[in-house]
């Protein structure tokens, strides 16, 4: 078993740390401070501009405004042991004017600088989830660098799609290890650096399995009556299929949809308005994380109900392996991911078909203990920093972490 090593890494995120669904940046981020490492944490610098009708893209501008001025003058908050995050002070988009782009460039850099220098950070390993670093890594002595590609960002809505591509071939090229989430995405990475690993996302099994323990339900679930279909998440529009839940739910009043999470930043999309009117679906709103185990352990099945199109093609949703992990049976729309068969899941196409992939998860109920661990197997956050870590030439060997 090999012993955590001490290193110190520059971890570019594509989310705040604050932010209130966290996914594989933060998760990363605590797991390795929790082997020894120092992190920096560098919040997203934005990827495109807020729109002018966006209340919640303004408030998290002006949040970030703040932040990033308290980072210029060199307050760089530590939230956890080992952790510290970064706010930078950047102006967000990327088709921007040339003074702008400078003014983004220093502001990004100095206080960065200034940091690895005063807290000596030591040929710090390069951690990043989008290509928008070099400026920021512009005069530092760093180590290697990796890639941990979680999805496709010029799919994203609303962005610079062509940057995007530019940037990443760059990173791509420079990347000494690049790890994945999807297939699609494997192979688009490694058309441009060899070295490239499929591994997709994972779970907190421990925190989820705590579904299995006895215990009530939370009152608002307990008054829905059963089944009961469940997502959590970030209610996305360009992610989950609104219109093929819309008429899924209209036919079948007897099935009782819980969505627990709000609609991404800016969006107000009104087939989700709709779903939500319905007398059998049920809108929770945001739920803590710590409180998601209690809530799934009254769903009877986990629904990946994802839209079909250029974003979700390369996506692996962190919620499959969190839903078995609490012991539920997934029912998914075909995702590159569902191509291959995986304990525990369901697939179906369209609103009939989604139907019977449902009605096969209830008809079998939820998974054992026994069951789960196959079904989850090695893919949970330590077992998985273990291969990339040894991937990466960071640790020698893995360490056995069973309840990870």
């Amino acid at each position: 078993m090999a012993e955590p090593i001490g290193r110190d890494c520059l971890l570019f995120s594509t989310a705040d740390w604050a932010a209130p669904y966290w996914t594989n940046k933060q998760h990363t981020a605590r797991l390795l401070a929790g082997r020894g490492w120092r992190v920096l944490y560098v919040e997203s610098p934005g990827l495109r501009m807020p729109r002018p009708g966006s209340s919640r893209d303004w408030s998290r501008l002006a949040r970030r405004l703040a932040s990033g001025l308290a980072g210029l003058f060199g307050h760089i908050p530590s939230p956890e042991p080992n952790i510290f995050v970064y706010s930078p002070l950047v102006v967000p988009g990327l088709a921007l004017p040339r003074w702008l782009r400078a003014f983004n460039r220093w502001s990004l850099a100095t206080p960065l600088r200034r940091f690895v220098r005063a807290r000596r950070f030591d040929i710090p390993v390069v951690w990043t989830y989008h290509p928008f670093i070099f400026d920021a890594l512009a005069g530092l002595s760093t180590g290697p660098l990796i890639y941990h590609c979680v999805d496709d960002l010029a799919a994203v809505p609303f962005v610079d799609a062509p940057a995007i591509e530019t940037f990443e071939r760059t990173l791509l090229e420079r990347a000494d290890a690049v790890f994945a989430t999807s297939k699609p995405l494997a192979e688009k990475c490694r058309s441009l650096n060899p070295n490239t690993h499929f591994l997709p996302n994972v779970a907190d099994a421990r925190h989820f399995g705590g579904a299995f323990e006895p215990g009530p339900l939370p009152a608002d679930l307990a008054t829905i009556p059963a089944p009961r279909l469940g997502y959590h998440g970030v209610l996305s529009d360009y992610k989950l299929d609104f219109p093929l839940l819309l008429e899924l739910f209209s036919a079948r009043p007897d099935w009782h949809l819980v969505l627990i999470g709000e609609e991404r930043e800016g969006q107000s999309n009104p087939d989700l308005a709709r779903l939500g009117a319905l007398p059998n679906v049920y809108r929770l709103g945001y739920r803590p994380y710590a409180d998601l185990p209690a809530y799934l352990r009254g769903i009877q099945v986990g629904l990946l109900p994802s839209a079909l199109n250029a974003y979700t093609r390369a996506m692996f949703p962190m919620k499959f392996y969190e839903f078995l992990a609490a012991g539920i049976p997934v029912a998914a729309t075909p995702l590159a991911f569902a191509a291959e068969p995986h304990p525990g899941l369901a697939v179906g196409a369209g609103p009939a078909g989604f139907a019977a992939a449902i009605a096969r998860q209830l008809a079998r109920g939820r998974l054992t203990r026994q069951e789960t661990l196959v079904a989850v197997g090695e893919n949970t956050w330590g077992k998985r920093l273990d291969r990339m870590l040894a991937l990466a030439g960071l640790e020698s060997a893995g360490r056995d972490e069973a309840a990870s």
